[in-house]
């Protein structure tokens, strides 16, 4: 089954809101065995929303739309999908009732245009939007393609276009489920409305609840974490592995921020022991450079083994601002291992409260060795933990030196058995943000690793 979303609106479009949508309804998409082929954003504009509805379903099966139904001039799109499936508005007294209800609290908000929330398309399957005012409308595209009499040999493009992204004999009805765009509304509406919804279509309406049971066992993802070495050079590494790959199984590399995932895939090919065997295989050929053999978080996967282990940890932080204490602390359970933290910004907090020696920073500076060292031991006695983490460094984008240019951290983290530090330049041309980042990133891993080989 594939699918394909869309998000509407300008706001994407000119940089003022970040689309986040996307990303979290790839993830729950794939989660149910259903393969994405294609995200598209558009402007709230009449011609772009129809050209990407069309464009959608010559390739999916499901389309999904964020964005675009609210109540004012520029919201659109429930206006647009009228047009598209060729049918009108209509009030809907179960979302008029709901829209009284949430508003019962705030009269004031319950006006004209609020109340043209209740007109929903009337061809299109109602499901309530239990947050929100903006409902959730299901339109099958067969209504489409019987209203328009399609001509034969443009059905039989779409269908022959989809044989070929996928291993199951699906052909009509389609689907479009619009949602509203604003995030917690839409992960509410898509993790109790749609998914259900998809689950439990009728049988004439693709047999959809055996399809999904049946893709969700098909489709396996593995995935493999490694860090400590570039992705051509990984590439390389591993290059005879990967060419005797089956292709049942599709290997993907998934570079972000110093940490690179190794997904391996079978689309109802292969068993999962099939795909075992083959990990088997290559973690010998990547065991300096292994984090795990999951999909987890680094500071999720650092809290897991300080808690097998019974072992706390406290942080002091320079350059990452408190970033590096907020990931372990953003943990479920995180107070069993994780103490505190000292943001010791200034040199003077590093003196008073750490107790680095000022003879250190007058001789080597915040950003170096010595202090770092002096940091993590000192946050690691302060808060009498196990391990501590330090980070001091020039995330710019001034305060860089022909020695010490923008880009440069140093890390220190002190164990039972004693401190290392190492020094990382992750280069002036990155952002502040992306350094502050990088940074964290490596300090976790440095955790990772220390936890894992028990120094």
């Amino acid at each position: 089954m594939i699918a394909s979303i869309i998000t509407i609106g300008d706001e994407l479009l000119i940089g003022q809101v970040v689309d986040t949508n996307s990303a979290w309804m790839a993830e729950r998409l794939n989660e149910v065995g259903i393969e994405l082929y294609q995200i598209t954003s558009v402007h709230d504009n009449r011609e772009h929303i129809l050209k990407a509805l069309d464009e959608a379903f010559s390739r999916a099966d499901i389309v999904l739309t964020t964005g675009g139904l609210g109540p004012t001039k520029d919201d659109i799109t429930k206006h647009v999908m009228c047009e598209y499936f060729g049918t009108t508005l209509v009030e809907d007294p179960q979302v008029r009732a709901h829209i009284h209800d949430l508003y019962k609290d705030r009269p004031e908000a319950l006006n004209r245009l609020t109340a043209t929330q209740w007109l929903v398309p009337q061809t299109a399957t109602i499901l309530t939007n239990r947050v929100g005012s903006a409902p959730i409308m299901v339109f099958e595209y067969k209504s489409k393609v019987e209203s328009q009499k399609l001509k034969v040999n443009e059905i039989s493009e779409a269908v022959s276009t989809y044989s070929q992204h996928s291993t199951f004999d699906i052909q009509y009805p389609k689907y479009l489920i619009a949602m509203p765009g604003v995030p917690h509304e839409m992960k509410i509406a898509m993790t109790e409305q749609v998914l259900p919804y998809l689950a439990t279509t009728s049988e004439a309406d693709l047999q959809r609840s055996d399809l999904l049971s049946t893709a969700q066992r098909s489709i396996i993802h593995r995935t493999i974490l490694v860090s400590g070495i570039p992705e051509s050079k990984l590439a390389i590494l591993i290059e005879d592995w990967e060419n005797a790959l089956p292709s049942s199984i599709h290997l993907a590399y998934l570079p972000k921020d110093g940490i690179i995932r190794l997904r391996l895939s079978s689309y109802g090919e292969a068993t999962e022991a099939e795909i075992q065997s083959h990990i088997d295989t290559l973690l010998p050929l990547i065991s300096d450079y292994l984090l795990a053999t999951e999909d987890i978080s680094l500071e999720a996967l650092a809290g897991r083994l300080l808690k097998q282990q019974g072992m706390t940890i406290a942080t002091a932080e320079s350059c990452t601002g408190g970033r590096l204490a907020a990931a372990l602390n953003a943990q479920s359970g995180s107070s069993a291992y994780y103490m505190g933290s000292v943001v010791a910004y200034d040199n003077s907090v590093k003196t008073n409260i750490l107790g680095v020696s000022p003879e250190t920073l007058n001789t080597d500076g915040a950003v170096s060795e010595s202090t770092v060292r002096q940091m993590a031991e000192g946050v690691r006695t302060l808060l009498h933990t196990d391990y501590a983490i330090a980070t001091s460094g020039i995330a710019g984008p001034t305060g860089g030196t022909p020695d010490k240019p923008v880009g440069t951290v140093w890390i220190a983290w002190a164990t039972p058995k004693g401190t290392q530090a190492q020094c990382f330049h992750f280069g002036a041309a990155r952002e502040r943000e992306q350094i502050t980042l990088r940074a964290v990133t490596e300090a976790l891993v440095r955790l990772v690793k220390c936890l894992k080989s028990n120094v």
